[in-house]
This record gives structure tokens, sequence and C-alpha cells, in this order.
């Protein structure tokens, strides 16, 4: 059975252990035609020479660069320009089994009819699980939005739509999703399991002023795309965020 190539784009600076556990989680992964794409910043905590020892591993066809770059966004463009997969993934955290990429491709395979598929993660911290992400489908108008980690993406999607816009500081990766999914025009298949254990932090999931950064660049992401009452749009999101937050303590409780 044909099984289309898969890009797995990892972006990372001086981020060496997080790079050690991604790396593990897709060589655990059942599917074969994988490719591993990585985007270094010009790290010199011993990630490029630990990418060369990974160069030399037979089974996995890994393509990286290691220079200066404008920020993750800008990075993660790089990545889109080098990968070769007729499916694509942005990823920086842990699967959360060795079958996620096959359940992925195959929910793409059994729905023609939409660009990508995506799932349900968990943010997790030190061992704690602080955040539980579980949106299935709806739409951006609702405050809706996938979990970007677990998104896998048709290659003609970044063709027609384009990449990140690198002026924004925490919420391009939304300011995408929103531009391929508004309006309905688009559909992504949903696996109903978590697949993705999230290292938990970053800009946008890190204190108030990163809330507050986030907030106005989404509401900016969805004015800029033509979305009626960006600032409501935006309050409904972090309504959804808010939940999430609750859902932890029953989610731990199953």
């Amino acid at each position: 059975m044909y099984e289309p190539k898969v890009s797995i784009i990892l972006t990372t600076y001086n981020s060496l252990k997080n790079l050690e556990q991604t790396y593990s989680s897709i060589t655990t992964q059942d599917y074969n035609n994988i490719e591993i794409v990585v985007v270094d910043g010009g790290s010199t905590d011993g990630t490029i020479e630990r990418l060369k020892e990974y160069e030399k591993i037979i089974k996995y066809n890994i393509h990286w660069i290691s220079e200066p770059d404008n920020g993750i966004y800008d990075a993660m463009n790089k990545g889109l320009k080098i990968a070769t997969g007729d499916l694509l993934l942005f990823f920086n955290d842990i699967f959360s089994s060795s079958s996620v990429i096959r359940m992925l491709v195959s929910a793409v395979n059994k729905n023609k009819n939409c660009i990508g598929a995506h799932g349900d993660l968990l943010y997790c911290q030190n061992g704690k699980i602080k955040r539980q992400w579980k949106m299935g489908n709806g739409n951006i108008e609702e405050g809706w939005m996938p979990a970007h980690p677990t998104l896998l993406l048709h290659r003609e999607i970044f063709n027609v739509y384009g990449g990140f816009k690198t002026d924004y500081k925490c919420a391009a990766d939304y300011e995408f999703m929103v531009r391929i999914l508004k309006n309905n025009t688009n559909k992504l298949a949903y696996v109903p399991e978590v697949l993705v254990y999230m290292f938990y932090g970053g800009t946008s999931s890190n204190g108030i002023k990163a809330y507050c950064i986030s907030f106005f660049e989404a509401s900016r992401a969805l004015k800029e795309n033509g979305i009626s009452r960006p600032y409501l749009v935006s309050l409904k999101r972090t309504l959804k965020v808010l939940r999430q937050f609750l859902n932890v303590n029953i989610f731990k409780k199953l």
C-alpha cells in the first residue's frame, strides 16, 4: 500500500534536550515514509554535533541547516522550502504513541475532501498535565482552532496559501490557520485522540503579558482575513482555552 511521504519540520535554537526528546519520539513511529527537516538558528549547545550524529542513522532521511534566522516563523518558512514530503507537519514536541503519524495519514486518506487532519493534545510540564486541548471540529468564527502541533496538511495548501507571516511574534501559526480555514472553505479530518504531548511554555502560553500579545495578534489575524467582529471571536477563543485548563482535572480522573 502506497504511503505518502510525510515531512516533519522541527525548528530549534539552543534547545538540545527538547530536540533529543522530539527526535526520539519521531523515531518510534511505525510509519515508514518519514522525512525529518531540522532548521536550527545557529545553536551553540551541542545541537549541531547531535544533528551530525542523526545524519548517520540510515533509517531516517534527515535534512538540516544551522544559521541565524529572524525568529521561529522565519525558521518555519525555511523548513517549508527544504521539505519534499506530500504531507507536512510542524512539530517540536512528543508523540503520544508510535502510531500517531499513521493515524493522521489514514484520516487524510479516508477523507479525500479534506486538506489535512488534526487531533487532541496535552500541554505538559515536568511530567504534569497543565492543559488539555480538545476542540474537535468547528469554525473559526466561533473561536475554534485546531491544535497546530497535530496539524498534518497537504503540501498543496502551502503552495496555494503561502507560509507564515514573520511580522507576528506569537500568532503567525494562528493567522495561517485562519487564512486556510475561514468561511469553512477547507475542511480538516479529526482524530479524536490525544496525539501530542506539548512542551508547556513559549510566547503564546506564558504569562499575562504573553496572553495580551497573543490576544491582540489573534484579533489582528482575524481582521486581516476579513472575519467580522474579530475581538468578539478572540474572546470566544479565550473562553475555549480557559475551559481547557478546567478540563485538566476531569482528564486526570479518567
